[in-house]
């Protein structure tokens, strides 16, 4: 089969990250949590006391700290430095941080080559908020995935166990991380020119999987199988 890069961006708590791995696992590429490896950084400066103003200081230490994206039974594993922080990166704490450091510039670039480097072969699906129009803007197939601020927050709601905030509080941070997303100087999120949108708002997970995967195929091999 033919390789190539698949772009999937959208705002928060739209289901990009599970959408995107097993839209991999269907292709047989290699999925890249790029929304894992900002929230990797948020973490590491919040334990190393880094407040999100003090730009040159994130800057550096992302530069220096060791970053891997591994795969595992329970999907994706997120090590720094060489510890396992795939559950702490989730957490209420850094749902509310990680825009505040993820709009740091040099930060994005440091991010963003790394990103350019694993999807340098092609076969990958990458999945983010500006992979469309700043870190693949080749890619052959792009998808800008949306859905509600309620439906958003709604999902994330039931995936907390137990839950420690209402639907409602999910709902205002979310909106408040879209306008912050939306807004923010460097790499704001916007959908590409040429991105496929696909609001997920009424649909389940399967049914978001087979449109991304025929609009694979029609970008990609003009509606046959892949």
């Amino acid at each position: 089969m033919e390789r190539f890069n698949v772009a999937l961006d959208g705002p928060a708590g739209a289901g990009k990250s599970t959408v995107a791995r097993l839209v991999a696992g269907e292709l047989g590429f290699v999925y890249v949590d790029t929304g894992a490896m900002y929230r990797a950084v948020t973490w590491k400066a919040i334990q190393s006391g880094i407040a999100p103003d003090q730009e040159d200081q994130v800057a550096e230490m992302a530069r220096l700290m060791r970053l891997e994206l591994t795969p595992g039974e329970d999907g994706q594993q997120v090590i720094v430095d060489g510890v396992n922080v795939t559950r702490e990166i989730r957490s209420p704490e850094i749902n509310r941080s990680v825009s505040l450091y993820a709009q740091i510039p040099e930060v994005r670039r440091l991010l963003a080559d790394k990103q350019k480097q694993m999807a340098a072969r092609k076969g990958v699906v990458m999945d983010g908020r500006d992979i469309g129009t700043q870190v693949l803007p080749d890619a052959e197939v792009k998808v800008f995935l949306t859905a509600s601020p309620r439906v958003r927050a709604e999902r994330r709601h039931k995936e907390m166990d137990p839950p420690s905030v209402t639907v409602e509080e999910l709902e205002r941070e979310i909106a408040a991380r879209d306008e912050l997303d939306r807004t923010r100087k460097t790499s704001p999120l916007m959908q590409a020119e040429d991105a496929v949108l696909l609001d997920s708002s009424d649909l389940n997970l399967g049914e978001v999987v087979q449109r991304v995967l025929e609009i694979c195929r029609s970008r990609v091999s003009g509606g046959k199988s892949l």
